[in-house]
């Protein structure tokens, strides 16, 4: 494994110019100009506190304690007849604000109604887990966890959900490498052929609009391979299978592509 080297100040060298860009916001109603939110908020406000609330896109938006999660939706649910959780998630706001926006996308059926939960949370605060409330939680705690690190507790099985259990860092994270850092670079060639063939094989390509038949130094090649490094842009190479993106038949309806038919471009668009 190479040394690995810190990533702390990868936003400073993004060469996409509008990576972080800002959207600028919406407009916001004020809560009160809908009848049966001002009624639900007031009736919430009987519970728990809430810091901010306004109205955006006809759907109401509520600011409260992360530590009030649990009880704030529980109470949605309960009495107030909002009786799904469609989505739940984070933003990775460490950069500017030290911590995560959690939020919390609730439907309510019987009232034709739909309110955004949001909390904030330190970058290494545990979040309790709503899991008891709604079962959905489970798999999209577990994928919070396993994009950003953000820890739950009380979830029943809180393991990574998409990457591999010994995966390195949190991929959603503003300060993760676009192509993957070392780790990345080296991870399936370690794991499915050994450390020992990484100078035959060489690294992966984590750039999935880069494709070049030509090129040996890649992980994997179009229609053939050649042993790792070999100059083959003379069109001397040893004999492959022709390219082709059907299996042999073809598919209805579908023109087949032949080898002699391709163009490959100069340079990337």
């Amino acid at each position: 494994m190479r040394k690995y080297t810190p990533k702390d100040d990868v936003q400073k060298k993004s060469y996409f110019n509008d990576r972080f860009y800002v959207t600028p916001s919406l407009p916001r109603n004020a809560a009160s100009d809908d009848e049966v939110y001002a009624k639900d908020i007031e009736s919430l406000s009987s519970v728990v506190s809430i810091d901010n609330s306004y109205i955006e896109v006809d759907e109401l938006v509520i600011y409260i304690s992360a530590k009030d999660n649990v009880k704030t939706l529980r109470y949605l649910r309960d009495e107030l007849e909002y009786e799904f959780c469609m989505e739940l998630s984070a933003i990775d706001y460490i950069s500017t604000r030290g911590g995560f926006e959690i939020f919390y996308e609730m439907l309510s059926q019987t009232k034709h109604k739909r309110m955004r939960v949001k909390c904030f949370i330190e970058q290494k605060e545990v979040l309790e887990s709503i899991y008891s409330l709604f079962k959905m939680a489970s798999w999209s705690e577990r994928e919070m966890y396993d994009m950003y690190g953000i820890k739950i507790a009380n979830h029943p099985n809180m393991k990574r959900i998409l990457m591999p259990d010994d995966w390195y860092d949190y991929p959603l994270l503003k300060t993760y490498p676009l192509q993957g850092d070392e780790a990345a670079q080296w991870y399936e060639v370690d794991k499915i052929f050994g450390k020992e063939a990484r100078d035959v094989i060489g690294p992966e390509e984590r750039d999935p609009a880069a494709i070049d038949r030509y090129d040996t130094t890649r992980f994997s090649r179009l229609g053939h391979e050649v042993e790792f490094g070999v100059d083959i842009t003379d069109g001397k190479e040893p004999e492959h299978t022709p390219l082709a993106y059907q299996e042999e038949g073809g598919v209805t309806g579908i023109k087949k592509l032949h080898e002699d038919d391709s163009v490959i471009l100069k340079k990337r668009r």
